[in-house]
């Protein structure tokens, strides 16, 4: 968690807060997609955290996944950016945010991967016909849109 986030939740607890994302769907080169299975709440999710005051969001994506897996983004690509009531979420712990998550696609990468420790319990490519039932609920949609786009493209 970002140390910004940290220390705000050190004056307002478990309350709502906004919260800006910037996360990487990182896809090979059969089309799989990178998915990582979350340490808090046992969900696939893809790699992505908040933005740091004054940090570029295109810079804390490329942290972000960095950090998460081991990898490093060459390039990215702007996906969408994503807000509401489906990005609303509570963590185990209590904390509660709003979400803005900016996402990006992530083709051309390089590194080995490896995962966080205490933040991620698993790293692995599926196809997107075989993406697991367990997706992170703040996430979902944006897995979701993105898979529907790939199936579009391929019809």
């Amino acid at each position: 968690m970002s140390s910004y986030i940290m220390d705000l939740r050190k004056i307002v607890g478990h309350r709502p807060l906004l919260q800006v994302g910037a996360s990487v769907i990182v896809e090979d080169k059969e089309g799989r997609i990178l998915l990582q299975l979350r340490s808090d709440n046992h969900c696939w999710g893809y790699a992505g955290g908040s933005v740091e005051l004054d940090e570029e969001v295109e810079e804390a994506a490329k942290r972000e996944l960095f950090e998460e897996t081991g990898l490093i983004a060459n390039k990215l690509e702007l996906f969408g950016v994503f807000s509401g009531k489906d990005t609303h979420y509570v963590y185990p712990n209590g904390d509660e945010v709003s979400n803005v998550d900016i996402v990006y696609i992530c083709k051309d990468y390089s590194g080995d991967l490896l995962c966080q420790e205490g933040e991620v319990d698993a790293l692995k490519f599926f196809p997107i016909d075989q993406i697991p039932d367990n997706i992170s609920k703040p996430i979902e949609k944006q897995l979701r849109q993105y898979i529907a786009s790939k199936r579009d493209l391929s019809n």
